[in-house]
């Protein structure tokens, strides 16, 4: 395939891909009050789903292309360490400026951040898959598609939960989602180094997801967990989140 066609069906998959992040206007219809009770479960979704694609994808697949070693190590801690300067910036300009009526939490900006470093990487494979074929890049698209839905589901959900209106985060969600677009690009431009590109910024990846799930969102389903029945539901939900990234592991046979 000439190199023109490669770019043509890589940029195209990407673009594809970042509409998904529009999955959110579905919840338009739901009404306000009603729509605030559906977010906690949301917020759980999204904790059960990261953790699931950071133990189940992300970890797995960098240690099976290069061992678990030190650099592993090291990577996922810089993701933890660099999300929590990120969200302490965000926290000191909040103390900074007057607290205004459905003001924006902080780890929602973490939340985006943490998604378009995900987009990007993904776009990375989506990239190099196509140099390899083009049933490979079709089939890696469908399967990113495929792992995107729950994620951006569940991002949407915390987004809104964490103050923004829906129309701003249905657009803040895909804007994060089209530094995939961005990715695509490195790879096909940098296609020699792609392969250690992805594995220096995997981990990183999965450190901020870490981060975000055990800090963030879990802290934020305690805080709405004084009914038993609430709790349960939260805890169904979160292991609901990591079935369905464990599920998705069936696309890869």
């Amino acid at each position: 395939m000439q190199l023109g066609q490669i770019w043509f069906y890589s940029l195209l998959s990407v673009f594809l891909i970042s509409l998904i992040s529009f999955i959110g206007v579905f919840t338009f219809r739901i009404k306000g009050q009603r729509l605030k009770k559906v977010l906690i479960y949301f917020v759980s979704f999204s904790a059960g789903a990261l953790f699931g694609d950071v133990f189940i994808h992300l970890l797995p697949e960098v240690v099976e292309e290069q061992g678990f070693g030190l650099n592993i190590g090291i990577g996922v801690l810089v993701g933890i360490v660099l999300f929590f300067i990120l969200e302490k910036f965000v926290h000191w300009q909040h103390c900074h400026v007057p607290e205004e009526k459905g003001h924006v939490h902080p780890f929602t900006y973490s939340i985006l951040v943490g998604d378009a470093l995900h987009n990007f990487i993904d776009g990375l494979i989506i990239g190099a898959s196509y140099l390899v074929s083009v049933p490979a890049g079709v089939a890696t698209t469908l399967a990113v598609a495929l792992h995107e839905i729950p994620q951006e589901i569940g991002d949407f959900g915390v987004l809104i939960h964490g103050g923004f209106s829906k129309g701003k985060a249905l657009m803040l969600n895909f804007l994060s989602a089209l530094t995939a677009v961005l990715g695509v690009i490195v790879a096909l431009a940098l296609s020699g180094m792609i392969e250690s590109i992805s594995l220096i910024l995997v981990p990183i990846a999965a450190g901020g997801f870490i981060y975000i799930a055990g800090s963030d969102l879990i802290p934020e389903l305690h805080k709405h967990s004084e009914k038993f029945g609430e709790s349960l539901g939260h805890l169904i939900v979160f292991i609901l989140g990591i079935l369905v990234m464990g599920l998705l592991l069936l696309l890869e046979i």
